[in-house]
């Protein structure tokens, strides 16, 4: 009997074909397509949201590559949104390209999106996902960011049915029965039969079982199912999760269904298709629909046979390429021990768990680090998908789509760093739009340490796109059409709404690195207000280095930055002037967050430069004058004393013999070893490099001592912890050179004490021979031999 015969057999009246499925199971997969294959039906009727019939003639275009996700969102609130994936082993996808390969009329039957995300506006913490239970029994509405489900009591019907098998793992009671069984000829309908069976019975044993909105979605399930019924009688399949199957089979009258649809909330709803990936299939919450292994399915539905070899053949492969040594014999093992596992445990075939255990045992040796890449890169799998360029979609979305184009820029699920060098034109078109996009909220790129130069020049991103970014996208598009306008509007936005003044500077920074000119007049007319109100000094540091990076960010892209000068000119200045008084009688605590506050001021100066500084000299100047106030005030912190001394001494501002004289009077008897303590900090600690400075400087580290071997034992305790966590910070060679040092003594290592001064291990002068005899080697790592010798073969020439 054909096809058509065993579905016109079925005679009038005998009903539509329901095929219950499990979402995203292979096994479902393939029996719906050996069933419709078998029935050919007029129609097919999808489990999914109508309004995105006329986005189903999509899935033919040849640039449409699963997973991918039709996505509902409200026009009015994007950001409130439904997703419903698909993969290639998911058996509406299988359904939905069935249909158009064949001609057939495709429908989605499940309540309007339009419903569901009034539900969500409704109910915050109420998810569109009905299910609630990992989408295990295939009746996900779809996976929506609109939070939680309701704290109902939900059963999981497939935990249930893998409880009366005597199983205690639902997935592989599930592989058991469905997906390790093959669909025979003559045999299409049965597994459905079977499953429809079983559902009933758990609904007449635990009712809706905390699933009260499928009643309303079912309702309309079953208006649209009368609807095709009288436009093509009994040539109707019907493509759902399994639980929905015995609710459409039951007689429901019109009226009554009509009744459960009365007064639903809507909202205004625009669908398109977006890409998806396996990473996000396998997620329980959020977008994700809740499978624990899409690689893993997704190999299953595509190997035509001995699914087992050619799984671990993919495996061995994989660690391959990661440099470990898998033969062919460690693929046959592997095989073997795969399918005596199963044997022993009475499984019909080597499921997922047991291929993990022949992998462990014969190619990992029993270690999970290369197990662990096995299941990130084959069970889980990066696997992007593709959608083809004429789908719906909005206009911000169709900018950012042709500057990734130009860009070369493409979308990717794994995440991978991309290095730019700003220099180069295509380089910094990628930094605008990543930059733009952050300022947006589509966080497509994360700026990460560059592991070469250090150059303003250089940027390093870490790049990942993430299915949700499409929503963010959507969202976005109330701020403009294209990426460069909307950025701009929303930095403006932002500027207004900031809070803070180191809010209004970190947005000014990032408007340079995105290049809004458009938006930064007015970023910085509200940084200069903030600025011209906030009094507190501690809020003006760490206001300055973000203008100050600006100006650096800035002078690489070739923006103008004269006004962000001007502007962080008059910072300094007011810092200048209050941090002196800001820097007397503070606690513990609150000197070490100034102390970080005098360092980032001085990096920020340094980095300025010369710029004058409105009729008061040069800033660097100006800067030194304060620095010298701090150090010679008794009311000021040692911390802060000690570093301003500190900074000073670097810059060659102060001379060593002072430095050293400072020291000596703060570690005289007079001064408490607390605050003594507390200025050494300040003086050598901080990561500043104070540890080579004592290497180096033996009349500090020679005070340092003295002072340390004179601390009262009664005060000891007190300043020990402060000086460990000083010393503690310094690299290990450090800390050995210095203790050397000390424990050597006076005259001790065979070298002489310095003259007069009475420090072990220094020499009294410089030893020029073994100075001399490392010459040689610095000229060759500088290249000043091969320079000379040019030049002297130059001249020869010449005179010759």
């Amino acid at each position: 009997m054909t096809g058509v015969e065993r579905a016109e057999g079925r005679g009038a009246g005998a009903g539509p074909l329901l095929l219950g499925v499990r979402h995203h199971g292979p096994g479902s997969a393939r029996a719906v397509r050996a069933a419709l294959e078998e029935a050919r039906p007029r129609v097919v009727l999808i489990e999914g949201p109508p309004e995105a019939d006329a986005l189903i003639p999509l899935a033919a275009d040849e640039e449409m590559r699963p997973p991918v996700a039709l996505l509902a969102h409200a026009v009015d609130e994007p950001g409130r949104s439904s997703f419903w994936p698909l993969a290639e082993f998911s058996p509406e996808w299988v359904a939905i390209r069935w249909a158009l390969a064949h001609d057939v009329p495709a429908r989605f039957i499940d309540l309007p999106a339009t419903h569901t995300l009034a539900w969500g506006r409704q109910e915050d913490a109420t998810s569109a996902d009905s299910d609630g239970d990992g989408d295990r029994d295939g009746d996900g509405e779809g996976d929506s960011d609109s939070g939680p489900g309701p704290a109902d009591l939900r059963i999981d019907p497939l935990g249930v049915l893998a409880e009366a098998a005597g199983y205690d793992d639902p997935e592989r009671w599930w592989e058991d029965v469905v997906e390790h069984r093959g669909v025979g000829k003559g045999d299409a309908l049965a597994p459905f039969t079977v499953l429809e069976e079983a559902m009933g019975a758990l609904r007449e044993t635990y009712g809706v079982g905390g699933h009260e909105r499928d009643l309303v979605r079912e309702a309309h399930m079953r208006l649209q199912l009368r609807a095709a019924q009288r436009e093509f009688e009994d040539g109707v399949a019907v493509v759902c999760g399994a639980w929905h199957v015995p609710a459409l089979r039951q007689k429901a009258t019109v009226a009554a269904d009509k009744a459960l649809l009365k007064g639903l909330p809507k909202v205004k709803t625009d669908m398109t298709w977006v890409p998806w990936t396996h990473r996000r299939l396998s997620r329980i919450s959020g977008y994700g629909a809740g499978i624990e292994s899409p690689g893993w399915y997704g190999h299953l539905f595509s190997a035509q046979d001995r699914p087992v070899e050619r799984w671990l053949t993919k495996v061995a492969g994989l660690l391959r390429a990661e440099d470990r040594i898998v033969s062919s014999a460690h693929v046959i093992e592997a095989v073997r021990l795969a399918e005596t596992l199963a044997a022993m445990r009475g499984r019909p075939l080597p499921g997922l768990s047991e291929t993990t255990d022949a992998v462990r045992a014969v190619m990992c040796e029993g270690s999970d680090v290369p197990l662990a890449l096995v299941h990130d890169r084959l069970v889980v799998g990066d696997v992007l998908g593709e959608v083809p360029p004429t789908a719906p979609a909005v206009p911000l979305q169709r900018d950012l789509a042709r500057l990734q184009r130009r860009l070369r820029l493409k979308p990717e699920a794994l995440e991978r760093e991309l290095e730019l060098d700003l220099r180069k034109e295509t380089d910094a078109g990628r930094s605008r739009l990543l930059h733009r996009l952050r300022l947006l909220g589509v966080g497509w790129g994360e700026p990460a340490a560059s592991r070469g130069s250090t150059g303003t020049f250089r940027e390093t991103w870490r790049l990942r796109w993430e299915p949700e970014l499409s929503v963010r996208v959507a969202e976005a598009g109330v701020w403009g059409t294209t990426v460069l306008s909307a950025a701009t509007a929303k930095a403006e936005a932002d500027g207004v709404a900031a809070q803070g003044l180191a809010d209004v500077t970190a947005l000014a920074e990032r408007c340079l690195l995105a290049e809004l000119p458009d938006a930064l007049p007015t970023v910085m007319r509200i940084l200069a207000d903030r600025a011209a109100l906030d009094t507190d000094v501690g809020h003006l540091a760490q206001a300055l280095p973000a203008l100050v990076r600006s100006l650096r960010y800035g002078d690489v892209r070739g923006t103008d930055t004269g006004a962000l000068a001007e502007v962080a000119a008059g910072l300094a200045e007011r810092v200048f002037v209050g941090l002196p008084p800001a820097c007397a009688a503070l606690d513990a605590d609150a000197a070490e967050e100034m102390r970080r506050h005098v360092d980032a001021v001085h990096g920020a100066v340094g980095l300025l430069g010369d710029a004058p500084a409105a009729g008061h000299g040069h800033l660097r100047g100006r800067w030194q004058s304060v620095l010298r106030v701090l150090c010679g005030r008794d009311t000021v912190p040692g911390v802060i004393r000690g570093r301003a001394v500190r900074l000073l001494l670097d810059d060659g501002e102060l001379a060593q013999d002072e430095a050293a004289l400072l020291m000596g009077l703060v570690l005289s008897p007079g001064t408490p070893p607390a605050d003594a303590a507390a200025w050494i900090e300040g003086f050598v600690g901080g990561g500043s490099g104070g540890g080579m400075l004592l290497v180096h400087d033996e009349r500090l580290l020679g005070q340092v001592d003295a002072w340390l071997t004179g601390v009262p034992a009664e005060a000891f305790t007190d300043v020990l912890p402060l000086l460990r966590r000083t010393f503690s910070a310094y690299e290990p060679g450090v800390r050995r050179t210095l203790g050397e040092l000390v424990r050597r003594g006076p005259g001790g290592g065979g070298g002489s004490a310095a003259a007069g001064s009475g420090i072990p291990g220094f020499g009294p002068e410089l030893d020029t021979a073994r100075a001399d005899a490392v010459l040689p080697v610095v000229r060759l790592l500088l290249g000043l031999d091969d320079v000379e010798e040019r030049t002297g073969n130059d001249l020869a020439g010449v005179t010759g």
